[in-house]
């Protein structure tokens, strides 16, 4: 049996067999599994590059590039480097943090937030299979809100049985996901774009000079750019490895910068081909990505393909969202067992060990969430209004995580560390401050939500995200119970 076949709740120095352990035992279970700079580059590239985010941005033709750039400097950057310094010397993720760095309510604030945004996060995704499956069945269909609400609750549903079963071999899919559904389609879309261009095709988009900076008509005009920090968003789980480098000082920034290499090239490119091939004016933000798969296909009379890309797509994301609909909410089950911040009907487990009822509670929301596709007219607003909402859930987060670190340099300057930031202070500011304005920006309704009311917006948004971001967790916080603190070794079946 490998290392890697022992369950990961057995301690280090008991072996397998129940025989008695030997010294030699600890010695080998205090090895270091080093990986490569490289490798945790394309990790990251992975956790975080997605096809899904491309129509958002294609809409802004050439002016894309900026406004994936911009975020990338003041968000993902110092997300990036910041989060590595934490990681590095205080193990327990976002809650330790935050708890230490601010206070424990801060911290259980923050957890609550990095799985509440899941809770928006899921429709918006789904609504992307369901548009994708739509061009796999009838195109016709992906802007029909009642079969996006369809997809997004049977899928869920689905993924909500699977993961109670405690299935494994998920991770894998999801790994795959980033060659099958990422990688390979990213890169067919790119190239057919390029010579869709050299046949002598006009662009749909202007590419000039003149097209470089987004026009602007007021502060709506900007707001997309807010769903670009989600799209760079996840940074604070993969600086956990940076304890595995040999040289963190060294190799961490440079593997944060190739992934931003990489990051930037898988957002922009196929961002860029899609507003080559696809007007602005008949983009879907959900089914963008299979309208310009349709459209280069159709040139080359190979539209028999759209189908199988769309399959690849959704394996994709299915994978994807398998994997993570269990993990947030996983964090959350551990440190409220710890400290009761949750009653005991949300910590219990089944047979599998499986947090069932807290994924029960939070398919219940979201099937709620998936039904209001049916009932707003427009796929398009509503995808991007959840898409919004779940940014400024994520954010009060990162905001967090920003004043945290501060503290901790201040407080604890001589606790050991890994990795120190550069300019760790400054860094912190411009990333607060990114994520500040990105919070307050995206109250306010884009260009392509003109005629709708501003206030109705405000109201949607504000009240999906200050209410589930930050009443709910108040409300958990408040009315707690002594007698919601479980024993670490308790195991409650429901």
């Amino acid at each position: 049996m490998s290392a890697a076949d022992i369950p990961a709740d057995i301690p280090a120095d008991v072996p397998v067999d129940g025989t008695t352990a030997v010294p030699a035992a600890r010695t080998r279970a205090t090895n270091t599994q080093w990986i490569s700079w490289v490798a945790l580059a394309m990790m990251t590239t992975s956790s975080v590059a997605s096809l899904r985010a491309a129509p958002t941005m294609a809409v802004y033709g050439l002016a894309c590039v900026f406004l994936y750039l911009l975020p990338a400097v003041v968000f993902l950057l110092p997300t990036s480097l910041v989060s590595a310094e934490l990681a590095s010397g205080w193990t327990g993720g976002i809650y330790k943090w935050v708890s230490e760095g601010i206070s424990k309510p801060m911290g259980f604030l923050a957890v609550w937030c990095q799985f509440a945004m899941t809770i928006f996060y899921y429709p918006s995704l789904l609504g992307f299979v369901a548009s994708t499956l739509a061009y796999v069945i009838n195109p016709a269909l992906a802007s029909s809100g009642v079969w996006t609400a369809a997809v997004i609750i049977v899928v869920y549903w689905s993924g909500v049985w699977v993961s109670s079963r405690g299935t494994k071999g998920v991770a894998g899919l999801a790994s795959g996901g980033l060659i099958i559904g990422t990688l390979i389609p990213g890169v067919v879309l790119v190239t057919l774009g390029v010579v869709f261009l050299g046949q002598g095709n006009e662009s749909a988009a202007p590419m000039t000079a003149d097209n470089l900076l987004p026009a602007w008509a007021g502060l709506s005009s900007l707001v997309l750019i807010v769903n670009n920090f989600l799209s760079y968003s996840g940074m604070e789980m993969n600086a956990v490895h940076v304890s595995s480098l040999k040289n963190p000082g060294k190799q961490f920034p440079k593997s944060m910068f190739l992934a931003m290499g990489m990051v930037l090239a898988i957002f922009i490119l196929p961002a860029l081909a899609i507003s080559w091939i696809v007007p602005a004016e008949e983009l879907s933000l959900t089914a963008g990505v299979m309208q310009a798969f349709d459209a280069v296909f159709a040139n080359f009379g190979w539209q028999w393909l759209t189908p199988i890309v769309g399959i690849m797509l959704v394996t994709a994301s299915l994978g994807g969202m398998l994997t993570w609909l269990a993990g947030p909410s996983k964090g959350l089950l551990l440190i409220s067992r710890q400290e009761g911040y949750l009653p005991p009907f949300l910590q219990r487990l089944n047979k599998n060990g499986v947090q069932q009822n807290i994924l029960v509670v939070q398919g219940i929301v979201t099937t709620v969430i998936g039904l209001a596709y049916a009932l707003i007219p427009d796929v398009s607003s509503a995808y991007w209004i959840f898409s919004v909402i779940t940014t400024q859930v994520y954010l009060i987060m990162y905001l967090l995580m920003f004043v945290a670190a501060i503290n901790l340099r201040r407080r604890q300057p001589d606790h050991p560390r890994g990795f120190r930031a550069p300019m760790l202070v400054s860094m912190c500011g411009v990333g607060f401050a990114a994520s500040l304005a990105a919070l307050l920006v995206g109250f306010v309704p884009p260009s392509q939500f003109s005629s709708g009311s501003p206030l109705v917006y405000f109201l949607i948004v504000g009240g999906g995200a200050l209410g589930l971001g930050l009443f709910v967790p108040f409300l958990f916080y408040r009315f707690r119970k002594p007698t919601w603190k479980q024993a670490e070794s308790t195991e409650v079946a429901s």
